[in-house]
């Protein structure tokens, strides 16, 4: 176990009262929640539909297999989850679990009563920064609602196994599955900042994604190092290198750490970090009052200026020849938003009107 060296001075965090998860979420995470949230009662049709998938069942397994964490069993991790929850102004705590797996892992599960759950590998591989920004990283999980949309996307990708042998359905299945991991692994970089914003220490919230590649000994691990090994993934190699990346990360719920890394030095240094910490922040209590459609134009633009600023050799060369290129995401994006808001005006059965997403 490593705690907190005592003779350290105490870092202060400032508390952000009535903080909105929409500070923290990616432009493409925040685009995709608020088209679904456009969807009224989306959620609701979701836990009905899924209502064969017994929630309390999977949660009897960690309450039966694992350690529910409170001021006496944890205290440590209890202590640090208070401390994250205090500073995004997180009131209701959710069930905090401990499950063995030597592994450095967290997760957000469930979708009426979301839970936690971590494992022995963080508990006793990451000293109390970075287990408060990990904790901070599954409350920022839990306050975006993610966690229903991630238990939808686990279910999936079990039915999509068991179909298999029926292309048809595994063909469909699949595409759904694919669009849903691509803002899943946005959405991870959505909680990677409220990670930060919890725990309010920048170097720990990369020491935290250092321990994701390279385990839990960090003596001769070097963050610059660490960088410029995100940027040589980023930009270096040839066209061969760029098919691999899309290999390694088509099916995967997560982008890889080195690219994390990179995204939250991206986020610190334009300056949005600094904003929120000095109060510069939407509220919950303003919420009602977002445009969906301000949201999905800024995912938009956010895979266009990705589209428009990456070094990979494959988006070179395409940028080189397709000058149209970039306007696909904006295009994609465009047709998302006006799906979300035909389907929502045929629930409601008028012709306007804009939906309320959820605080």
């Amino acid at each position: 176990m490593t705690t907190e060296d005592d003779s350290r001075p105490v870092r202060r965090r400032v508390t952000l009262t009535g903080i909105s998860s929409r500070a923290w979420e990616h432009p493409a995470d925040k685009g995709a929640l608020s088209a679904l949230r456009e969807l009224r009662g989306f959620d609701d049709v979701v836990k009905t539909f899924f209502g064969m998938w017994n929630e309390r069942g999977f949660r009897l397994m960690f309450l039966a297999g694992a350690i529910r964490v409170d001021h006496r069993q944890y205290p440590r991790v209890y202590q640090r989850f208070t401390e994250a929850a205090a500073a995004l102004d997180v009131p209701d705590l959710p069930e905090l679990y401990v499950t063995q797996d030597p592994r450095i892992n967290g997760q957000a599960i469930g979708l009426d009563r979301p839970f936690i759950a971590l494992t022995t590998g963080a508990v006793e591989k990451l000293d109390d920064d970075e287990l408060r920004a990990l904790l901070g990283h599954e409350l920022g999980h839990v306050r975006s609602g993610h966690a229903v949309y991630k238990t939808i996307m686990t279910i999936l990708t079990s039915w999509a196994a068991n179909l298999s042998w029926l292309p048809v359905g595994a063909i469909a299945l699949r595409g759904i599955i694919a669009a849903m991991l691509e803002w899943w692994r946005k959405a991870e970089l959505s909680a990677d900042r409220a990670g930060l914003l919890a725990g309010q220490d920048p170097a720990a919230s990369l020491r935290l994604l250092m321990k994701l590649a390279g385990g839990g000994d960090l003596s001769q691990i070097d963050t610059a190092a660490f960088l410029e090994q995100a940027a040589e993934y980023e930009g270096g190699g040839d066209l061969r290198d760029s098919i691999h990346k899309i290999g390694l990360t088509a099916w995967n719920s997560h982008p890889v750490p080195v690219a994390r890394a990179a995204e939250l030095r991206k986020w610190i240094d334009s300056g949005e970090y600094g904003r929120i910490l000095g109060g510069d922040y939407p509220r919950r209590d303003d919420d009602g009052d977002a445009s969906v459609s301000e949201d999905v134009k800024a995912a938009a633009k956010a895979y266009r200026d990705d589209f428009t600023n990456s070094q990979d050799p494959l988006v070179t060369l395409v940028r080189r020849f397709g000058g149209g290129a970039a306007d696909l995401a904006g295009s994609a994006a465009g047709k998302a938003y006006n799906w979300a808001s035909d389907a929502a005006r045929r629930g409601r059965g008028d012709n306007g009107g804009e939906g309320t997403p959820d605080a």
